[in-house]
């Protein structure tokens, strides 16, 4: 079967209730991507060559959002930065992340999204990708 990729495809939707919804497809998206940020599963290794496998569930995880710095989508992560910095705490990690690919028949849902940090903040002769990464208590995949 053949098939054909297309990041024109992925869709991502921003989301936080006191700043709104940044919806992305294409427009100055340069990349994205979902990271867990651990292992699925361990292996401790007995005296005796015997391994024990552990499963873990830890479902949190790091989104990464390249957009051209100039972008309204850059624009919009500054403002929802500066938003949450300032709020009140209950609100700081309310925003929701959410992917999907239609070639690809994968959804990344993601909750409990919060800035890592300030995106650096990089100037040059020609324009550049600005990167902000969030962080994800809860993250899902679903294919």
């Amino acid at each position: 079967m053949n098939s054909t990729y297309s990041f024109e495809d992925m869709a991502v939707v921003i989301a936080h209730p006191g700043i709104g919804q940044l919806s992305l497809q294409g427009e100055g998206l340069g990349s994205i991507t979902f990271a867990m940020a651990n292992d699925m599963s361990q292996h401790d290794l007995a005296a005796d060559g015997s391994v024990m496998t552990s499963k873990i569930s830890a479902p949190n995880g790091t989104i990464t959002i390249q957009v051209q710095q100039t972008s309204d989508a850059a624009k919009w992560l500054r403002r929802y930065i500066n938003y949450v910095k300032t709020a009140a705490a209950s609100e700081f990690a309310q925003a929701t992340v959410v992917g999907s690919s239609k070639v690809m028949g994968v959804t990344h849902t993601c909750t409990g999204v919060s800035p890592q940090k300030r995106p650096d903040a990089s100037y040059q002769q020609a324009g550049q990708q600005l990167s902000v990464t969030l962080l994800a208590a809860q993250m899902e995949e679903v294919a």
